[in-house]
């Protein structure tokens, strides 16, 4: 097998598997949605608050929760997005790439809310928040904006020790994210 033929072959199984990971998470994403849309996963919700509220929330680690999840605020992201568009990003496919990937999650975000119309969970709130749950904006805006980030910081970022630690970084902020919006109620 010739150098190209290899190289054509390893795109072809690269591209194959990124197509069935998007595809099972697409899958996930429909199975998980009619769940919540048909009252389904209520109780794993209350038994992953109740682990949390036992086990995790005390008033020390509130206030540090409380800007995590700031990190991941509309205001905060579109912020970060107008920077990164002015100081960072140079190409313009790639301007447009972030646009598109914040624009298109905070509209797929609003019309998943009006379709699934899941109340939020009547428990111990530790913030106020209005409107439908699910899915949680700060959840999805941030897996939309700081996953595109560590994308953009894979394939451009050359100094490796550098590329890794972002990423590292900013996989932590995101899972962190997302427990913050469990914690807070």
């Amino acid at each position: 097998m010739t150098k190209d033929k290899g190289e054509k072959m390893n795109k072809k199984v690269k591209n194959i598997i990124k197509l069935t990971l998007c595809s099972i998470a697409i899958i996930a994403a429909i199975i998980i949605s009619i769940n919540i849309k048909n009252g389904k996963i209520l109780q794993t919700d209350l038994k992953i608050y109740d682990f949390f509220s036992k086990n995790i929330i005390y008033d020390k680690l509130t206030p540090v929760v409380k800007i995590i999840t700031h990190i991941g605020s509309a205001k905060i992201v579109i912020i970060l997005t107008i920077l990164l568009l002015l100081l960072f990003i140079k190409e313009m496919k790639n301007k447009v790439f972030v646009l598109a990937d914040v624009i298109g999650a905070a509209g797929l975000n609003v019309i998943l809310k009006h379709i699934i119309q899941r109340d939020r969970p009547n428990i111990h709130r530790l913030i106020k928040e209005t409107g439908y749950s699910f899915p949680s904006g700060h959840a999805m805006m941030s897996m939309a904006f700081y996953g595109m980030l560590i994308f953009l910081i894979f394939k451009y970022v050359k100094n490796t020790a550098l590329k890794w630690t972002l990423i590292v970084i900013l996989t932590i902020l995101l899972a962190t994210i997302g427990m913050t919006r469990i914690y807070l109620g």
